[in-house]
């Protein structure tokens, strides 16, 4: 039996028809009846969402909600056929229940982990996880990054140019070296061993990743394998810079 980290809620199987205005996909579901997803993912997908391919969408009982249903998963048919997690909103709670379990044993010892804590010059920052322990002399921020992008077998990010990204790694090079500070990348889909950053898509993003890791920077690329059943850990991917 397999232990997964997070289990998906009951997901209803489709075909993706379009996507448009970044947050509407159009699904045909296996009922033959078409609906309107809500798509949480502001990135363009880069390679992922394809027409024709299947997806897995999940609905809210929430009647408050304009669209019911929500874009889970889409299936890639390259290199070979995977799932591959959309939802945006997921890694940061995937993320969190990993280190409520101690997955990453890169990290050390930690006892509290606060999430969206205000840090930065200007004070109007978030780091997504800040960690801190009885006796850590050096306190964890720990921001994450959703990666789906490949090519061929390698994860890349970004898939476009990212000026957030490019502030969060300004701000986490500022944390150092009384800090530590760390880049955790989740690779949203099973099939890549390895990482590098997306240095066609924003050579700045590139620059400041190799500059940050030179200055102290830990860099986590954390490989998940992606079902409709639910996501589990498999470890880290190489890093390749």
């Amino acid at each position: 039996m397999i232990d997964w980290l997070y289990n998906y809620p009951v997901l209803y199987p489709g075909v993706l028809l379009k996507r448009y205005k970044r947050f509407f996909a159009d699904v045909q579901i296996t009922s033959g009846e078409i609906v309107t997803a809500h798509c949480p993912n502001t990135g363009p997908m880069t390679g992922v969402s394809t027409v024709g391919s299947p997806v897995q969408i999940s609905k809210s009982d929430n009647p408050n909600r304009k669209l019911a249903y929500t874009l889970e998963l889409i299936q890639v048919q390259e290199p070979e056929p995977t799932w591959v997690g959309v939802n945006t909103a997921l890694p940061n709670r995937v993320i969190k229940l990993a280190l409520e379990k101690y997955l990453f044993p890169e990290l050390s010892e930690y006892t509290q982990v606060k999430g969206e804590v205000v840090y930065g010059k200007d004070k109007k920052s978030r780091v997504d996880f800040y960690l801190t322990g009885i006796d850590q002399q050096r306190p964890i921020y720990l921001e994450v990054k959703n990666t789906t992008w490949t090519q061929g077998n390698l994860a890349l990010f970004p898939d476009t140019e990212t000026t957030r990204g490019q502030k969060h790694l300004r701000e986490l090079m500022e944390v150092l070296p009384q800090n530590r500070a760390v880049m955790l990348y989740f690779i949203n889909r099973g099939d890549c061993p390895e990482f590098a950053p997306g240095d066609s898509t924003d050579p700045i993003y590139s620059q400041l990743l190799r500059q940050a890791i030179t200055l102290g920077l830990e860099v986590l690329p954390c490989r998940f394998d992606i079902s409709p059943e639910g996501i589990r850990y498999l470890g880290l991917a190489k890093l390749k810079i």
